[in-house]
């Protein structure tokens, strides 16, 4: 039965990228987004971590320590921050840099599917930035570069306070064209 439910709910979240992704002019990276949730791999561990109100990987991360799932994931997913660290040659480490454009404002849409399949109806243009605060106060978000956070913080704060339609054309005008 998990594994029905976990195919329902990874579909219809790519669904909903996808049709964000379009009204960007991000055709390709909605027709791609996320195909690797289907590879055995993650697939697996969502069957078994399925939960319904929150990622898979959340909970194989609880119980193991780490998740086998997301590490493969953010591996081959370019709208993951996580994704997007190299090592800085003057320091030798591992440091984040700035994500290009049409992988930010995918991960944008990303997150704002995620919250649109957990929270179901109870769903709020604010839940994203909600999300993304939780996350910056327990310091999960700190390999993500500083510009990409502080343009990520902006266009939640916009999407929370003038909606998804206003949002969607300042991605397009200002940060696709």
């Amino acid at each position: 039965m998990n594994a029905w439910k976990h195919f329902l709910t990874i579909t219809r979240h790519r669904w909903k990228v996808r049709r964000n992704c379009w009204k960007v002019g991000l055709y390709w990276q909605g027709l791609t987004h996320d195909l690797s949730k289907y590879s055995w791999t993650e697939f697996s561990a969502g069957i078994k971590y399925y939960q319904g109100t929150r990622s898979p990987n959340s909970q194989e991360r609880e119980l193991n320590g780490y998740s086998l799932a997301w590490m493969h994931h953010k591996g081959r997913n370019k709208h993951h921050f996580e994704y997007w660290n190299d090592i800085d040659l003057s320091t030798k480490q591992y440091e984040p840099v700035p994500m290009p454009k049409k992988y930010f404002v995918e991960m944008v849409m990303d997150r704002i599917a995620a919250c649109k399949i957990y929270h179901g109806k109870n769903y709020q243009d604010g839940d994203a930035l909600d999300y993304l605060q939780k996350s910056l106060e327990a310091k999960e978000s700190s390999s993500m570069h500083p510009k990409t956070k502080e343009d990520l913080i902006f266009v939640l704060t916009m999407l929370r306070d003038k909606g998804e339609k206003e949002t969607f054309q300042y991605l397009k005008k200002h940060l696709l064209s």
